[in-house]
């Protein structure tokens, strides 16, 4: 049950990302500069936490190609994703709609993905798919009737 506490930590820095992004891309007055420091950003966390962390526990080695090529593959996938956000807020959205739209639409990408990438033994229960329609419904409805 610990990874749902994480799941909800990681929904709550998720959606405190796109505002914060946001006013920090419009305080600095382009673009680029916001998507720096996300960068500087990444790398403090995403790099020098793991690097001591492993140090610590003597697992700097046992890396794989396989593996390392994946990670490195969702990293980059995150960073692009970071980019159309920011290129979503300088074209004019802001994060009352993009944020909406980008978090309801990730888990029904993420689904499809999983499910091609690792198919079930069994077909998928009918309800996933009226999830799918009552994600996209909720998601129209955040939009629609978000606070003005």
């Amino acid at each position: 049950m610990t990874w749902i506490v994480f799941a909800l930590c990681a929904a709550l820095f998720w959606g405190l990302y796109g505002p914060s992004l946001h006013r920090g891309q419009v305080q600095l007055g382009n673009p680029m500069r916001a998507l720096l420091c996300v960068g500087v950003a990444y790398f403090l966390i995403g790099v020098l936490v793991p690097f001591i962390s492993l140090s610590y526990q003597g697992e700097l080695k046992g890396f794989n190609a396989s593996g390392s090529t994946w990670a490195a593959i969702g990293g980059v996938l995150g960073a692009i994703g970071a980019v159309f956000i920011i290129l979503a807020f300088k074209a004019g959205g802001l994060p009352t709609y993009v944020m909406p739209l980008v978090f309801s639409i990730a888990p029904l990408v993420n689904v499809v993905i999983s499910v091609l990438m690792h198919p079930p033994k069994t077909a998928p229960n009918p309800l996933l798919y009226v999830g799918f329609i009552l994600a996209s419904l909720g998601a129209g409805l955040v939009l629609y009737y978000k606070p003005q």
